[in-house]
Formats: C-alpha cells, structure tokens, sequence
C-alpha cells in the first residue's frame, strides 16, 4: 500500500470506528498497489550531480538515458501561453522523430533535466542555450541531438549557464548507472522548493514475445509543489516502462491519464511555464508489443496511472508551507467528468484551503466550491476521453447539481445531506488533525465519480514565496 493512500476495505483517515452511517466511505482504488521507492526499470541508465546552476551548490543537473536502443516517448506539457524553451525543443524533437506525432510523441534516447532556472522567457537565446545542451548530451552520450528531451525548472526569466551545464554533462555520463540509486539520484536533482523526493513504482504480468507471462515495471519519479493548479499542474515527471509499446499508443494511454491526476492537483491556483510529463518504455522486458485499446494497454493503463495517481499525491502533500493533505471524493454525479469538476473546485477553494489549516469543518465552504465548479475546455475534455461532439457543448458549463441531494462528510463525519446536520465540531476539528484530511460529496444524480488531491493554506507558502527568487 502506497503511503498515504486510502485502503478501500478500511475506514477513512479521521474516521474513529467502522463505516460511515451516512454511506460516504472512500471511494475504491481500483489501482495496483505502489511503493514509495524508486525502481529503475530494465533498458535505461541515470543519474544527477552539481553543475553549478544552483547557488545553494545541490543537485541540479540530472540525465536518464537509454541503454541501447531508443525508447518510445510520450508527452504532455504546459497549456500556458508562456513556454519554456525545454518544452519548445522538445516538441521540435519528437516531431523530428515520428513525424505524425505532432511533438506530442515520438523516440528518444535521453532526457536531460535542470533545475535552479526555468529557461523561459528567455527568447530566442534560451531556445539556442536548451538545443547546445541536449547537442552536449548526445555527444556525450554519442546519439543524435533529436532524440534528446530536455526539463528545467527555477526562476522565471533567468538563463541557464550553459558552460557550467556542458562541464556537468560530460562529468555525469559516465557515472550513469542501471541501477536504482540513479533514479533516486536524478529524483534529487530535479527537486527545487519540494522537501521531498517523489518517488513511486509498481510492477504487473504482460505477454512475452514466446506468449509466457513476463514481468514489468512501471516506476516515476517528479518533482514541483508550488505553481501548481488544474490544466497539467506544475511539475515535471517522468514515468518509465521496461515494457514494449509504440508511440502512439503511450499518448494513448498517457493523455486522460493526466486528466485523472495532475490535472486533479492544486496547491495555490497557478499554472507554469514548464509543466511536463515524460512517458518513455524501453521494450528491455521482453514483453510482447502492447497494442493500442488491447486488453494489456488496459492493465499497462492502471500501472501507469497508479504511478501518476501516487506522484500526485506526494506533490500535494508537500504543497509549499503546506501541513495537511487534502483529498476530495466525489461520487454520485451525473458522469465522471462532472465528478472531477467539482471534486477540482473544491481542493482549489483557498476558503477551503484555509479552513482545513485551522481545523474548522466549515461545510459551507465545501458547498459553495462544489456550487462554483465548471467543466474544463475543450481540449482537457477530449484528452479526458470524451467525444469532440459532446466536448464542445459542455466545455466551461457548470456540471449537474442539486443542493437538496448533496451530501458531504468531513475526516469522516457527515455534516450535511440536504440540509445541515448536527455533529461533534469539537470531534471532527480533531479528526481532521490528521497528515491527510479526506472531504467526501456524494451528489445523488447517477453514477459518475472522481477525486482531486490539494494541500491548506498557510502562513509558510506565503514566507517561501514573498522570499522566492532571492
């Protein structure tokens, strides 16, 4: 069981005695269990080290690269008008390497992340610093320049030293080792405000190439806990595979993934300029070629989501200054997307936020971020899994809701169900007292459910961000 997950067969955190009476338990997590560690899958090589872009002098040069062969790659970046000039090269490279992939997938053969600048609103200087650096990658590593992703993260508006990055680059290649200590490594390099390293990993069964069952590993790492908020919270990721899989069918399987997790996360309500996610499998497994919409994309599917799902999650409980993980369970809407609409608005409520933070059960916050919930655009619709023809109605529409029919429980205890309901404040303000504070709606209008993942509001993420760029 993944630390700070809920376990469906038990009660939620806060909740003193058996099953909630009012029938809002938390929802099942119909996911594979995943551990907290870091797990470098079969096929790849990695590692981290001090380049010198950070005055602090840590970690902040980090590269994952392939053993041999390129591995398939997916990705899903920012949706900010204000890109960063690693995700500009990147998408230039995956287009170069799958030309149909529109620089959304394609092959690589490493990916190099910096941290201490962002390397955005850089102009044209920042895109040519982020292309000698992956062109000193490949060298280094004696591939070609197009099959190089590049990530950074840090201050807005400040260059990166390419010569520091350069003299990194040709020291850390050769250190780059298969085992797991190098994931951990590059996990390390890439943190910036985070206290924390994010690490998640989970294995399953799928064909080999003879049709006996071989074993696969599913393993991410990332990083980011401020900036973030719905539409790809900032962050960067990578989840690696040792399973086989073509390009387009990791998107496939990598785009209403993200609408399930990071797209459910918010610490403080801002969107970056360099969110991204990388989704690369190798083939080192053995397994059999997954096929797209095939029974063992499915299982791949809930690997990977498991993985993100957990990311996430850590993301959020390491939110700026934050003290307590919020998570909100929506069941009973009138389809899944509403559910994640509302269960979004009400993680993202800084009324909310700051409730959770002093321990006061104030339902009312939770109804009226449920009442101000709006679906997502157009495109998060359609990446979610919805047809472009249902997608245009509903886009930025309030989802269905009824206040007669709402029911909301808070670190378990029912508070409301149509009208309030008497209860122990002084008992749930000691409930939610917990590292992760579970709010519970269930809407009663059809079947559709979800959750977002959020973090309180405190005086610490305002001290770290009036005092951020210096």
């Amino acid at each position: 069981m993944q630390q700070g997950a809920f376990d469906p067969s038990a009660p939620a955190a806060g909740i003193a005695g058996a099953r909630n009476p009012a029938g809002l338990e938390p929802l099942p997590l119909a996911l594979p269990t995943v551990e907290e560690r870091a797990v470098l899958p079969g096929g790849f090589r990695a590692g981290g080290t001090v380049a010198g872009i950070k005055p602090s002098g840590r970690p902040d040069l980090a590269i994952i690269a392939t053993l041999r062969e390129p591995a398939a790659a997916a990705a899903v970046f920012t949706r900010n008008q204000v890109v960063a000039a690693p995700i500009r090269v990147s998408r230039t490279h995956l287009s170069a390497t799958e030309i149909g992939g529109g620089g959304r997938f394609g092959w690589a053969d490493a990916i190099v992340a910096t941290s201490g600048s962002a390397n955005a609103a850089t102009g044209a200087d920042g895109d040519a610093d982020e292309a000698e650096i992956c062109k000193a990658v490949a060298a280094a590593l004696q591939t070609r320049a197009e099959r190089t992703l590049a990530m950074s993260t840090g201050v807005i508006g400040l260059r990166l030293p390419v010569a520091k990055v350069r003299d990194g680059i040709d020291r850390l290649v050769p250190q780059l080792s298969a085992a797991d200590a190098g994931l951990e490594a590059v996990a390390r390099a890439m943190m910036t405000t985070d206290t924390k390293i994010k690490l998640a990993t989970t294995t399953l069964e799928l064909p080999g190439r003879d049709g006996a069952p071989v074993r696969v590993t599913v393993s991410g790492i990332a990083k980011g806990v401020g900036m973030i908020h719905p539409r790809m919270a900032t962050m960067l990721s990578v989840i690696l595979t040792d399973a086989a899989v073509a390009p387009d069918t990791l998107y496939g399987l990598l785009t209403p993934i993200v609408q399930r997790t990071w797209n459910q996360l918010s610490v403080d309500g801002d969107t970056s300029t360099n969110d991204t996610v990388f989704l690369l499998a190798s083939g080192a497994a053995g397994s059999a070629r997954v096929a797209t919409a095939s029974g063992e994309a499915a299982i791949l599917g809930r690997a990977i989501e498991a993985v993100a799902r957990s990311l996430a999650r850590q993301q959020a409980a390491d939110g700026e200054g934050a003290s307590t993980l919020i998570t909100c369970q929506v069941s009973g809407a009138a389809d899944d997307h509403d559910a994640r609409a509302i269960a979004r608005s009400v993680v993202s409520s800084s009324l909310l936020k700051a409730a959770v933070h002093g321990r006061d059960p104030n339902w009312g916050r939770v109804a009226s971020a449920a009442g101000n919930a709006r679906l997502p655009d157009e495109e998060l619709l359609v990446a979610a899994g919805l047809h472009q023809t249902e997608a245009t109605p509903r886009a930025g529409r309030r989802p269905d809701f009824d206040l007669e029919l709402l029911r909301i429980a808070i670190a378990g205890t029912p508070v409301f169900d149509g009208a309030p309901l008497p209860f122990d404040r002084d008992a749930v303000r000691k409930a939610m007292d917990a590292p992760e504070v579970l709010i519970r709606l269930d809407l009663g209008l059809g079947g559709g459910s979800g959750e977002a993942f959020g973090c309180d509001l405190t005086e610490q993420y305002v001290i770290e961000n009036a005092e951020y760029t210096t």
